[in-house]
């Protein structure tokens, strides 16, 4: 079916902002995208898009035909979700995110597994510590740490993911051991900072109720693993999750810092746009990693 696939194409070039972009995304080379997108302007005699110093952006009945042809494709994947509800045979592409570090250790190991199962769907995992616009990326799944700020999403909890504050024995003989929340200022703490980024303070957990802590230091970055890496060469204190530094712990390369403050738990869940959810492979895609991973977070 060209014409629909066309209609794909032209979808995804302006929600990525590029034909090399949304081509990528539909797993076909910039070349072939950009016929497709030909093919349209020839078929309607008008141009769909212009071309930017930094992007592609639709003309004014470019942004018509979009929000139509954004509408019909939503149509055609809500029919092939009720096919496949019946047939029990889901297929088709599911788009995926994660965080880095989650992603990489929890959600990337699993997909093979998944695909055996379910040998019509396409896993497309995108994996990334920057904020992602679900809706905009047209992303199906989007699993993360922390709490939801989306209200036009589907949000469901998976489990609580316990937090610890860690270093080298090194950098803390070199530095001292904090013994309170307070003595933290004194430390160079590892940030997971990016823009519009929340994380400039830490919450542990006191009996007196929870603590916000304002936290600095000489390195920030926004990759989970760097932070990491960073504290395994004794550069700082940092704040991870406890199932990605559980070795190190185990190991004694790190040590665990005001274990009686602990860092409040994050909540490991899952996004899902309202529309999304009536289709079969979401929902199992969501089943079968909330089942695999709950030990992880044990």
């Amino acid at each position: 079916m060209p014409y629909l696939e066309s209609l794909r194409v032209f979808v995804r070039v302006v929600e990525l902002g590029s034909i090399t972009a949304g081509g990528r995304d539909l797993r076909m080379s910039p070349a072939v995208a950009s016929n497709r997108i030909k093919d349209l302007e020839t078929r309607y005699g008008v141009r769909l898009l212009n071309r930017t110093t930094r992007k592609l952006v639709p003309t004014e009945v470019g942004r018509a035909f979009y929000d139509n042809a954004r509408r019909v494709i939503e149509t055609l994947d809500e029919a092939e979700a009720v096919v496949s509800g019946f047939s029990g045979m889901p297929h088709g592409a599911l788009r995926v995110t994660a965080p880095l570090g989650l992603g990489r250790r929890l959600i990337a190991p699993l997909v093979p597994k998944f695909c055996d199962e379910y040998s019509g769907v396409e896993v497309r995992l995108r994996l990334s510590d920057r904020n992602v616009d679900i809706i905009a990326d047209g992303i199906d799944l989007a699993f993360f740490l922390g709490e939801p700020q989306d209200s036009a999403l589907k949000w469901r909890r998976i489990a609580e993911c316990r937090r610890a504050l860690v270093a080298t024995p090194d950098y803390l003989d070199k530095h001292g051991r904090p013994e309170r929340p307070e003595d933290m200022t004194a430390h160079n703490c590892l940030l997971l900072r990016y823009p519009r980024s929340p994380e400039y303070y830490w919450v542990l957990q006191t009996p007196d109720g929870p603590q916000k802590l304002l936290v600095n230091g000489n390195f920030d970055a926004d990759d989970g693993d760097v932070l990491s890496a960073w504290a395994l060469a004794g550069r700082g204190i940092v704040n991870r999750p406890r199932y990605e530094v559980a070795d190190h712990l185990a190991s004694g390369r790190l040590v665990e810092v005001l274990p009686d403050y602990p860092p409040i738990p994050s909540q490991f869940g899952v996004l899902t746009p309202h529309r999304r959810l009536q289709d079969p492979k979401v929902r199992l895609f969501a089943d079968f990693i909330a089942r695999e991973v709950r030990g992880a977070f044990a």
